[in-house]
């Protein structure tokens, strides 16, 4: 999700809810302790120079039950970080602290907010050697008109 989606989101919103992938509940007195901008500088394994940016959110658990983050006043905060930090319309990436500090992905499935597994994976390649996975197919779906379903005695 981008910052622009959570902003249209929020805007309607009444309330905030987090889920875990693994369906849990992120509990309802969390807080958003902070909101940045993650720029990655790096280089691959094929030797390209790459930068990334995205709006990093940390939510936490405090034992502050009697209060709950509204979806106008986590607006504020973002407008603020926005204007401070000149946020654009990145991706947003959420940490939380599970058994370490996780990251996510962020989603909405028109009710709450879903934290979703992300994954690593190799920008080159072809410059590695990787081979491209072949496409796995089921004999049992291959045309009975091929060639080898041809009755060849005839």
């Amino acid at each position: 999700m981008k910052l622009r989606q959570l902003r249209e989101i929020l805007q309607n919103a009444a309330t905030i809810a987090f889920r875990l992938p693994d369906g849990s509940q992120v509990p309802g007195h969390f807080h958003v302790t902070e909101i940045g901008k993650v720029t990655r500088h790096f280089i691959d394994c094929g030797g390209t120079e790459r930068k990334e940016e995205v709006v990093n959110f940390q939510l936490w658990n405090a034992n502050d039950y009697d209060h709950r983050l509204h979806p106008d006043k986590l607006l504020r905060i973002i407008t603020l970080a926005a204007k401070t930090l000149g946020l654009d319309d990145e991706e947003i990436e959420v940490e939380y602290q599970g058994q370490t500090i996780q990251k996510f992905g962020l989603d909405f499935d028109g009710e709450r907010f879903l934290l979703t597994a992300t994954h690593t994976d190799c920008l080159a390649k072809e410059a590695c050697g990787i081979p491209k996975q072949k496409k796995k197919i089921r004999l049992s779906e291959l045309r009975s008109d091929s060639c080898c379903s041809q009755d060849i005695r005839k």
